[in-house]
């Protein structure tokens, strides 16, 4: 192991975000002390004993999905097995990350270690060598109906075995070499082995645990720039201070937030008896955005721990188990979505105020005084757009009908092609908080308004990459430009550093 390489120790026990971040950016290498791998060798004796009475264990000595009822012999087990992970490598599509699957195999070996997965402790030592000698399974995103990723697991599986591709040191090498230059020898598997392998979660839950983490420094850097519209606005900050006081655990949070934010910069007057509902319930749709992203995420990490294998092992005996459904976590997934599209659409209603003009006599279009051009209106047509694909990315998916199995498997969640619909959705929204940051930096610049804290960060990054818009000019690549720098980590970072919100922050693991 490099010197610089540092270790992190799983128990069996909940894995945080914080903890899995470190784990997928591989300057944290697992490690099992030995007498965590009791549990382990416990459950796989109760398996090896069904074995050794030639009672039926389904994925052990049986074949799996229509072929359940299919008992192999003793000398067929090892043959068997390795044909099992070799049947189940058919993921397509881009390929994951190296965090993504890193943090997959820690799952898969964490939930393991609670003693209920029966597979052999030499496994669990097999999944953790990749992770310490570097070896990355290539894994294709497309392969998982949601009811365990045995198509993207079964790619992470073959690596162990010889078979696939694998990167190491950056390299997309052929498994098989990839391990002997790790110093590592192809894994056999023995019975049980190969289901306990493929037949999880896990590399969905590392998706998901990615985009979730992801989505949460979007909302976060969303809200700078809801900030930074509302103050070029004269948006009334009272109902924040309501929202602080008066509201859910979401709803108080951002409006504590935004109402502490609002007391540091200059805020004009309000131009309204009653703001707008974009302006006026700015902390109920961040709350409600904020508060499905924690509920999510608190089961998803109830997941890096859970046994999600089927079958499992429990007091001694053998159980079927349903657990591979992950449909909990997928709703509140699914839940966060929704309020994705409602946090847009707040957006893109105070982009369409801002290009209105009018609220403290803003000029149309953000035109400025004496300059013959059709000025930011036209952006609204991008804005509506990138609203419209966040809010189609929201319709579920969960419950969609399937049959495959011989008719014995009819329940999915797919979990990990909500993963990435959600991906897409933190793109787009992204770029959305871009423009809002354009609109209101043009609109601060023409009122003279004096930005302070976040709302003066978000200004002084938009006014870097833009200057004020006088004369019509192509706008596409200052809203890349824009774009990457609201998505970057050094934003997300000063923003959080200096206006933080704890008991959201901490819980993703942002700015660290």
């Amino acid at each position: 192991m490099h010197a610089s390489v540092r270790t992190i120790v799983l128990t069996g026990n909940p894995l945080d975000f914080a903890a899995l971040e470190k784990i997928g950016s591989g300057l944290y290498v697992p490690m099992v002390a030995e007498q965590s791998f009791a549990r382990v060798e416990a459950a796989h004796a109760v398996i090896a004993d069904r074995l050794a009475m030639g009672l039926p264990v389904y994925g052990a000595n049986t074949g799996v999905g229509s072929m359940k009822d299919r008992l192999w012999t003793v000398d067929d087990l090892v043959e068997f097995n390795a044909a099992l992970v070799k049947a189940h490598h058919f993921g397509t599509g881009e390929l994951f990350s190296a965090a993504i699957v890193r943090k997959a195999i820690a799952i898969r070996i964490n939930t393991a270690l609670g003693g209920h997965t029966g597979c052999s402790v030499e496994l669990v030592k097999a999944f953790l060598d990749l992770l310490e000698r570097g070896v990355v399974p290539a894994v294709h995103r497309h392969g998982s109906i949601g009811c365990a990723d045995i198509g993207l697991m079964g790619q992470v599986a073959s690596v162990l075995t010889g078979t696939g591709e694998a990167f190491f040191r950056g390299e997309l090498l052929p498994a098989a070499e990839a391990l002997s230059r790790a110093g590592l020898e192809p894994f056999v598997m023995q019975p049980r082995d190969a289901l306990a392998s493929l037949s999880v979660n896990a590399t969905a839950f590392a998706a998901a645990a990615d985009v979730l983490r992801e989505a949460a420094s979007a909302v976060r850097v969303a809200m700078a720039t809801g900030l930074m519209s509302s103050l070029s606005l004269g948006a009334s900050a009272d109902p924040w201070r309501v929202a602080a006081t008066l509201s859910t655990r979401g709803e108080a949070l951002v409006g504590s937030w935004l109402y502490g934010q609002s007391n540091v910069v200059d805020w004009p007057l309000p131009t309204a008896i009653h703001d707008p509902l974009s302006l006026r319930m700015t902390a109920q749709v961040f709350g409600a955005v904020v508060d499905t992203l924690l509920v999510a995420a608190e089961r998803l990490v109830d997941a890096t721990y859970l046994s999600d294998d089927n079958p499992v092992v429990l007091g001694g005996q053998v159980h079927a188990s349903g657990a591979s459904l992950p449909l909990t976590t997928t709703l509140y997934i699914e839940t966060a979505q929704i309020a994705f599209s409602h946090v847009a659409r707040n957006m893109l209603n105070r982009c369409i105020l801002l290009s209105n003009g009018v609220r403290r006599n803003l000029p149309i279009n953000l035109v400025a005084p004496g300059e013959v051009a059709s000025g930011l209106g036209p952006l609204m047509k991008l804005v509506v757009e990138l609203y419209m694909r966040v809010q189609s990315m929201a319709v579920p998916l969960s419950a969609q009908s399937i049959v495959v199995a011989g008719g014995l498997e009819e329940e999915a969640t797919f979990l990990p092609l909500i993963v990435e619909r959600m991906e897409t959705q933190v793109r787009d929204l992204r770029q959305m908080a871009a423009i809002e940051a354009l609109l209101s930096a043009q609109a601060i610049d023409l009122l003279g308004d004096k930005p302070q804290g976040v709302t003066q960060v978000a200004y002084d990054r938009v006014r870097a990459l833009s200057a004020i818009y006088l004369k019509d000019r192509p706008l596409s690549k200052e809203i890349e430009a824009l774009h990457r720098e609201f998505a970057s980590e050094g934003l997300l970072h000063t923003l959080v550093e200096m206006a933080p919100m704890p008991e959201f922050d901490d819980f993703f693991a942002l700015g660290k």
